[in-house]
């Protein structure tokens, strides 16, 4: 008898769609990526949106790759990540009533600054935990209630991305409770949508349906989608959700661990049992969504980073690419001494580089090299993930003995070794690099029985953790770091 060891996870990224065999030990053992792109709404002119069919047609081709390279009598069960907030109402057959409105697109701008028409912010922030940011479902929710009473009128089901892909491979109806986390319509605290903020913005809570868990079985693989993908028809479709939960979860993270996502964006994030939606948490941006687990929550921020990092390298160091560029600005900048000559980057430039405000450099001279600028970037970044550790430890009541770092932005020892210096901490890399399809696969084998709990599927993986110990110069940043709270105080 073929043991059931292999877990086929669809993970839907804003720009990649990927398909991947992952085993019970962590190993990936096939997978197979498409781009991923929005398109212009054909209802709303400038608007965007996913097309569905589009996206579904690039997963199957993906799967029939990956089960081609398989024993597929191996799969224990398939599951969906995908990013947050999207997606879509359906009709009792399943039929879309409108294209699922991309998080990218700007129709719901003016809604979120007005939000208080339907509920005060303060309420609906200590509701949710969820940080009032423009894309948030319940935006979309009452621009359909606006300009579109009619799908509302119509809807069977609200359906978020994942469980609309969910629907594809079983022809199910079930959302999860990651994604519904992600909407700023749920109570937190009984993971359940909130019946007031859903009456307050005057949407039917039974077109959520029974909301399900992770790891909850939502049901099998039809006959013409094995057809499509390759999987055997009738293996189990599991639930899984929010891209973000899983890969805090597949990093290892234990309880009040925080995990930096270090890419384009930082994302810094930790697991708790408790959690603040206070004046103060909301001042300092911080976001609460449900966990992978019942019971806990992921508090977190995010800020500009390697996007920064990006635009530097495009402008001081256009006659390099590759791994060439990143070790010739790690070894201009290693030759530094802290501080940077004197150099400082506004913070400004790591929360709003992509809006009207902008940053600056300061303390530039005729003298100033781009090894000092770069190394400038480094240590304000690290400043900047110190303070949002800070801000999270308030808001989760925690206090902090390592941080996992995992994305792109861990392989820059430099940079490392800059947030251990600054935030007084180990930086911990693990071996482990898709620890969002990790961290799924994980719900797909423990809800097929192959471990008998989320632990026990844990505790099989080796992640190799490697610890970057703060250096003599922690000491040094503390007093740079009281100077980056000064210039972002305007004092």
């Amino acid at each position: 008898m073929n043991q059931k060891d292999i877990a086929i996870v669809f993970d839907c990224g804003a720009t990649n769609v990927r398909v991947i065999a992952m085993d019970k030990f962590g190993k990936q053992i096939a997978s197979h990526s498409l781009p991923n792109e929005t398109d212009e709404d054909p209802h709303y002119p400038g608007g965007r949106i996913w097309d569905l069919d589009k996206l579904w047609q690039k997963l199957a081709s993906a799967a029939k790759h990956v089960t081609a390279e398989i024993d597929c009598n191996r799969i224990a069960g398939t599951t969906v990540t995908t990013f947050g907030v999207d997606g879509a109402f359906v009709d009792a057959q399943g039929k879309m009533l409108y294209p699922v409105i991309s998080w990218q697109c700007e129709r719901t701008t003016p809604i979120m600054a007005n939000i208080e028409k339907y509920v005060p912010l303060a309420e609906l922030y200590a509701t949710s935990g969820v940080y009032p940011y423009a894309f948030n479902t319940i935006n979309k929710m009452i621009w359909f209630r606006e300009n579109r009473p009619d799908v509302l009128e119509n809807a069977h089901r609200f359906l978020f991305i994942p469980s609309l892909l969910i629907h594809k491979l079983s022809g199910a109806f079930k959302n999860d409770a990651t994604m519904m986390g992600t909407a700023m319509m749920a109570d937190l605290k009984s993971r359940k949508m909130s019946p007031k903020v859903l009456r307050a913005i005057g949407i039917e809570e039974e077109l959520f349906g029974e909301i399900g868990e992770p790891g909850s079985q939502a049901g099998t693989v039809t006959e013409n989608v094995a057809s499509e993908t390759g999987l055997p028809e009738g293996i189990p479709v599991f639930l899984a959700g929010h891209d973000t939960q899983f890969a805090i979860f597949g990093s290892g993270a234990k309880l009040n661990q925080p995990v930096l996502n270090s890419g384009t964006w930082e994302i810094l994030m930790t697991r708790s049992k408790a959690f603040k939606a206070s004046a103060f948490a909301l001042d300092r941006k911080i976001t609460t969504e449900a966990d992978a687990e019942a019971g806990t929550y992921n508090i977190g921020q995010n800020w500009l980073g390697s996007g920064v990092l990006e635009w530097f390298s495009r402008n001081f160091y256009k006659e390099f690419c590759g791994d060439e560029l990143y070790q010739t600005m790690i070894q201009d900048a290693e030759q530094e001494q802290p501080g940077s000559k004197g150099i400082v980057v506004d913070p400004a430039f790591y929360d709003d580089g992509y809006g009207s405000e902008g940053g600056m450099i300061k303390g530039l001279t005729i003298s100033t090299s781009r090894g000092q600028i770069y190394r400038a970037f480094l240590e304000g970044l690290a400043f900047r993930l110190r303070e949002g550790l800070e801000a999270l430890e308030t808001a989760g009541s925690s206090k902090t003995e390592s941080i996992i770092c995992v994305g792109g932005g861990s392989k820059n020892r430099l940079w490392n070794q800059l947030r251990a210096d600054v935030c007084k901490v180990p930086i911990q890399l693990i071996d482990q690099k898709e620890t969002t399809v990790l961290g799924a696969s994980m719900f797909v084998f423990t809800g097929a029985g192959i471990f008998n709990s989320l632990t026990e599927a844990r505790n099989q993986i080796n992640y190799n953790p490697q610890l970057i110990e703060p250096s003599i110069n922690s000491e040094v940043y503390e007093g740079y770091y009281q100077n980056y709270l000064r210039l972002r105080s305007g004092k």
